[in-house]
């Protein structure tokens, strides 16, 4: 068993987050909360603060303080409260804990994963980010510093769980022996059976509504275009050190098998489970160990069957254009994840249709492939060419607006 761990959970109040919180109440044993960090929700945040006996919580700016200290509620002492980008990635490098959670959304969550990283941490990592904009920095960074990186986004916990490796996972830096591809499962969101040509009208319930998933609203129109699982495929490409040619994606309507690995020999091996991420959460906090995760058990008699089928990338164009961005280097990666932000933002407020999410991630590739040639080496260099990107992409929003 391993020794008690101290957490910092950043990004608490999101669905990840309130899900780590529920299998952390369910082991006082040995997992306890160091830190919490929140965006917006501060009685949320006040509230889990109080119940978890946090220590520190971070938040965005003095007025998010100001609202967090009128929020608390609890009986014991208040937490020290910091504020700002640089105090959340001091959170995660603090000596008061062992594990971070990074669940922030965004480029927002890179800094501190990264911060986590090089402080050797053990990191369950939620945010695709660090790798989608960043993966040979981040994975240099885990490799270099010692740390244990754990993936708990259900399909690439899945992979992990169906791959070989010891008692510590690791940063590869070669496929594992034997593996012949990945196999990611997609639910195919809430348009899977949709004719293309009847998207256009779509409006953010709609996209919001996915028919498995309990999510936020920027991953679940994510999931609706299908942008997600490209993002995964970018994904599993660092984290398990895969070619693009080796990586496949399948839509899986149920969301009941949620990843597999096919090997060499013609063995597929398929981690299945409800759509819960309480079971990815447990597993990333208990390894090697398997803790109790709240999730009940799976009856395939009730499922009955299970479906697979090919995308279809003129419904889910997105999905083909993560792929080219793969291909094409980490630049394109960061210019895809910037500007697909940048769109689902302009969609979510009502200035964007949703079929334009697509063209606009296009024209943001075709804007950084025409573009001088720059190092990125650093974060700082990662950061520059996301912000550049967005601020293209804002622009070019507004002039097809006009």
């Amino acid at each position: 068993m391993r020794a008690f761990q101290r957490i910092a959970l950043l990004g608490s109040t999101g669905s990840i987050g309130e899900s780590t919180l529920d299998v952390i109440a369910r082991h006082p044993d040995r997992l306890g909360v160091f830190a919490l960090s929140a965006f917006s929700r501060m009685e949320k945040l006040a509230e889990q603060a109080a119940a978890t006996g946090a220590a520190l919580v971070v938040v965005p700016d003095d007025a998010a303080a100001d609202r967090f200290r009128q929020a608390w509620r609890g009986a014991g002492a208040r937490p020290a409260i910091r504020v700002g980008a640089q105090a959340l990635a001091e959170a995660a490098a603090d000596p008061g804990c062992d594990t971070v959670v990074a669940a922030i959304v965004g480029a927002a969550g890179l800094p501190s994963s990264l911060a986590a990283a090089r402080a050797g941490k053990r990191i369950l990592l939620a945010n695709k980010e660090a790798l989608v904009a960043a993966g040979s920095l981040f994975m240099a960074a885990v490799r270099d510093n010692g740390a244990e990186l754990l993936p708990i986004d259900s399909e690439h916990n899945a992979i992990f769980q169906c791959l070989p490796h010891g008692s510590r996972a690791s940063a590869p830096t070669e496929p594992a022996a034997g593996v012949r591809r990945l196999i990611v499962t997609a639910s195919g969101g809430p348009f899977r059976g949709r004719d293309p040509d009847t998207l256009h009208a779509v409006t953010p319930e709609q996209a919001c509504a996915h028919p498995n998933w309990s999510m936020g609203r920027k991953i679940s129109v994510d999931s609706a275009t299908m942008v997600n699982k490209g993002l995964e495929v970018i994904e599993a490409h660092w984290l398990f050190a895969m070619p693009a040619d080796r990586i496949e994606v399948v839509i899986h309507p149920q969301s009941v098998v949620h990843s597999m690995v096919e090997y060499h020999d013609g063995s597929v091996l398929a981690q299945l489970g409800q759509p819960d991420m309480r079971t990815p959460i447990a597993y990333g906090l208990g390894f090697p160990d398997r803790l109790q995760s709240g999730v009940g058990m799976l009856d395939l008699v009730r499922w009955g069957r299970l479906d697979f089928e090919a995308p279809d990338l003129r419904r889910f164009p997105c999905l083909g254009l993560c792929f080219d961005a793969l291909r094409a280097g980490q630049g394109a990666c960061i210019a895809l994840n910037a500007a697909n932000e940048v769109a689902v933002a302009a969609f979510l407020a009502g200035g964007l249709a949703y079929t334009r999410i697509a063209p606009v991630i296009a024209q943001a590739l075709q804007w950084q492939a025409g573009r001088p040639s720059v190092t990125l080496g650093g974060l700082e260099d990662v950061l520059g060419l996301d912000a550049e990107t967005r601020a293209h992409v804002l622009e070019w929003i507004g002039r097809a607006a006009a």
